[in-house]
């Protein structure tokens, strides 16, 4: 599954020192299992996908929130190493490796 492709090729990255792509790939891995999670579940949400033809943010913070409280923990997670890890860039290596420890939950959950 491509989910565990990419906290693999995240771990890669981090062990690397690629706080940024590490960053990214997490974040990536977490938006897919929202998205494969909500369409296991048929969430009404999918409705919304389907009419704008995408999934925006919103709707991944919409999703997870009706996916319950530890998947919206981890999506939260995954959220800041996207936007303070991959576009701030201001996170550490050792940051990225304790926020990433909660994103890899998400794979338990598939």
């Amino acid at each position: 599954m491509q989910i565990e492709n990419w906290i693999k090729e995240a771990d890669d990255l981090l062990s690397k020192g690629d706080v940024v792509q590490a960053s990214e790939k997490y974040y990536k891995a977490a938006e897919e299992a929202i998205k494969f999670l909500s369409i296991r579940k048929n969430l009404s949400i999918l409705r919304t996908v389907e009419n704008q033809k995408r999934w925006t943010s919103s709707i991944l913070f919409e999703a997870a929130k009706n996916l319950g409280g530890e998947v919206y923990k981890i999506w939260h997670s995954a959220w800041y190493l996207h936007v303070f890890g991959f576009h701030e860039m201001v996170l550490d290596k050792s940051d990225v490796e304790k926020i990433s420890m909660k994103v890899k939950k998400i794979w338990s959950l598939i």
